[in-house]
């Protein structure tokens, strides 16, 4: 399944969830406090901006904000919430698309470097980053870590969600280095509808050797946004790179 296939119409309107899931104020604020002060003086750029969860409050705080996104679906939304002048969008992939200008900041957030489904692509995607950043400009990027501890021999899946109208599976090719992620939400009628989204996982030392190829350095890694220690327990990460500033 394509990214443009999966991001479609009806995705844009079930993604945005006010107040709750990826947009509860325990989530968002933390995200938004940290790019703000991450991106300082300058303009921040997001890679996959979508309907703009991140990209609208950022914006509110006095960050310049560009986006480049694949899905017009998406960007359709985020324009029920910021016009063209405050919130500027690209059409295109966030591998290879170029927007003008030059920033303080790029940042890619929940996981979704891990929709380019090849390591050549998430190479690329550092080197599009480190092409828009000005010398000692930093690229953020959240992901989760990949789950195979708690992968018992002969299994392919893991459930690492149930709730009473919500289970959320992911199964792994272990050989390619995929997965798929599988959401089952249950209506009051006990039906269940399914959504699935495919993803390259990477681990944080592969990731650290992506940066390096695109002449990036690690300035510092988290577990989460409010900056708890990273461990070998942590599902999630947040990692700085930076660009060398100029001698």
């Amino acid at each position: 399944m394509g990214q443009e296939t999966l991001w479609d119409a009806d995705a844009a309107q079930r993604y945005d969830t006010p107040g709750t899931g990826m947009f509860a104020p325990g989530t968002l604020g933390p995200t938004v406090d940290r790019l703000a002060h991450l991106a300082g003086d300058g303009a921040a750029l997001e890679f996959a901006i979508g309907t703009g969860r991140v990209a609208v409050p950022l914006a509110e705080r006095g960050v310049p904000v560009t986006g480049i996104e694949l899905s017009e679906p998406m960007v359709a939304r985020l324009r029920t919430k910021a016009d063209e002048a405050t919130i500027p969008v690209v059409i295109g992939d966030m591998a290879t698309t170029v927007a003008p200008g030059t920033y303080s900041l790029v940042y890619l957030v929940y996981n979704t470097i891990s929709n380019l489904l090849t390591q050549a692509e998430q190479v690329e995607c550092f080197r599009n980053a480190a092409r828009h950043l000005t010398p000692g400009g930093r690229f953020v990027i959240e992901l989760w870590v990949p789950e195979l501890r708690t992968l018992p021999p002969g299994r392919q899946a893991t459930v690492w969600r149930t709730d009473s109208d919500y289970i959320g599976l992911d199964t792994y090719d272990v050989l390619r280095q995929h997965a798929v992620s599988h959401h089952f939400r249950i209506d009051g009628t006990e039906q269940a509808r399914l959504y699935r989204s495919p993803h390259r996982y990477i681990w944080p030392a592969e990731l650290d050797l992506m940066a390096q190829l695109a002449g990036f350095e690690l300035e510092s890694r988290h577990g989460d946004w409010s900056g708890a220690e990273f461990t070998a327990e942590s599902r999630d990460h947040v990692s700085v790179y930076r660009v060398p500033p100029t001698p």
